[in-house]
């Protein structure tokens, strides 16, 4: 469609939804100017912002009648009553596993990995996935987690008993910042293996800001919608928009292994968690560790009204999260939410995409707009616009059968978030925990570690191993800490 011919399109969608005031300036612009307002119009759904907006004022209008009537929003939340497996005992592993490997060797498994984020506030400017973890191998969050995925495909190709290649595709999520970036450095390091046609790039969606007053469309500057992300949330109408839920029908994928590029100890396409899922009938699953004490500030898993959720610590009374099971002994709010889910593909396009419009939150901002009158750009003294987002897990609500499944903290969990230096989720507790974990895993395979025992520059390669596997060449030998093998 040429130039013209999409602008008349927009005008007619945008003045149907009572936002044509974004072509005010259309006729002053030059044609690469014209050119871009048009690609941001057409990725806008226009269609659906009142609807979001609505849903978004009707949550917020309810959390404000609790508090102007005293009630306490924590009227609204229970405690999980879901059960929730363990890979603590040996006999849950070995028999979720192999139903793991089932599905991934037939072909029906799919990882999305949502990698929008920059290093910002590692003081690195690029994708956070890129960003050097100082490892001795040089190894980066993104090399991590695809080496993880080869090992994974070959040791379910040694297992299985086809002679059908096994294919775990690998959907990455970016952002409009680092998408050029990622997929450069992926086609520059060969997919670290992966076979290119199976790992994927799709943007994560951006959404028009809108005005508190009248929910109108606003404008950073003439020709200029200001937009806003929309939460990590937006993964699922960008895996419509980007084709990704088409490309994964055709491949046949069943089974969908969602997390965040944060975690350096990640496992990508876990076989367990896949076979407790599978095994329990599950459209939504949630991975999940247990708080290391009451008042960790972490989100955990919980009901709302009856359903599952995640509720942030701030939503619970320091009663709530000092609360026992008084059967188990451990916290009833202590299944700590790490972003890593699991979903069918039919509940995801089934649930959750007619469902998006219930799952928007509002936050007033003060967003900078084009003032006609100064003819320049002006920074509002007070909150002016709405920025609409959505939460990644506010899907839990729509599962008719959630499961969740708790992992250990040292084997699964080490977030890559804070600056070097800090004192957690930094660089330098990445390379502890994977220190760590190698040396656990090398004496566990009955090597006997001399040297520096403290060091953490200790590594076992993803390609070497996926979880511990494989390393009993090393039995009865000396391994010198530090170690890179």
């Amino acid at each position: 469609m040429n130039l013209k011919g999409l602008e008349d399109e927009l005008r007619k969608l945008y003045t149907s939804h009572n936002q044509e005031h974004v072509f005010d300036h259309y006729s002053s612009l030059d044609d690469e100017k014209k050119s871009l307002l048009l690609k941001d119009l057409s990725s806008f759904p226009v269609d659906k912002l009142a609807s979001y907006l609505q849903s978004a004022r009707q949550e917020q209008d309810r959390l404000q009648q609790d508090s102007h009537e005293g009630n306490d929003h924590s009227v609204h939340i229970g405690p999980y009553r879901g059960s929730i497996g363990s890979v603590s005992t040996d006999s849950f592993v070995s028999t979720m596993e192999p139903i793991g490997i089932h599905a991934i060797a037939m072909n029906q498994v799919a990882v999305v990995l949502l990698a929008g984020g920059q290093g910002t506030r590692l003081g690195f400017d690029g994708p956070k996935g890129i960003y050097d973890l100082g490892l001795k191998s040089g190894r980066t969050l993104f090399q991590l987690i695809s080496e993880r995925l080869v090992k994974l495909i070959q040791l379910v190709n040694e297992r299985q008993s086809t002679s059908d290649t096994v294919s775990i595709p690998l959907y990455i999520m970016t952002s409009p910042m680092n998408h050029e970036a990622t997929r450069s450095y992926f086609e520059s390091h060969n997919f670290f293996g992966l076979s290119p046609k199976d790992v994927l790039f799709f943007e994560q969606g951006v959404l028009p800001c809108l005005s508190i007053n009248n929910g109108k469309i606003l404008m950073e500057e003439p020709g200029k919608v200001a937009v806003a992300p929309d939460g990590n949330g937006g993964i699922y109408p960008a895996m419509e928009r980007c084709g990704i839920f088409q490309d994964m029908e055709q491949r046949g994928i069943q089974f969908i292994h969602v997390f965040s590029i944060d975690n350096c100890l990640v496992k990508p396409a876990d076989p367990v968690f896949l076979g407790y899922c599978i095994s329990q009938g599950a459209d939504c699953g949630n991975k999940v560790l247990w708080k290391a004490h009451a008042h960790e500030k972490v989100g955990v898993m919980a009901e709302k009204d009856g359903r599952p959720c995640v509720v942030e610590y701030s939503e619970l009374s320091s009663k709530m999260a000092e609360m026992i099971h008084h059967s188990t002994g451990k916290l009833m709010y202590g299944a700590a939410n790490i972003c890593n889910h699991f979903y069918t593909l039919d509940f995801l396009q089934n649930q959750v995409l007619p469902n998006m419009k219930y799952m928007y939150h509002m936050a007033l901002k003060k967003i900078p707009i084009w003032d006609e009158e100064k003819q320049q750009v002006v920074a509002p003294e007070k909150n002016n616009g709405i920025k609409l987002e959505s939460f990644i897990f506010d899907v839990f609500s729509l599962s008719t059968n959630m499961t969740v499944m708790e992992v250990l903290r040292d084997v699964e969990f080490s977030p890559v978030k804070n600056a070097p230096g800090s004192e957690t989720d930094s660089p330098e507790t990445a390379r502890r925990m994977i220190s760590e974990l190698s040396k656990k895993w090398l004496q566990a395979a009955g090597a006997k570690l001399i040297g520096d025992l403290r060091s953490d520059d200790c590594e076992v390669s993803p390609l070497l191993s996926y979880g511990g596997e494989g390393l009993h060449v090393y039995r009865n030998r000396d391994v010198v800490c530090p170690f890179n093998i």
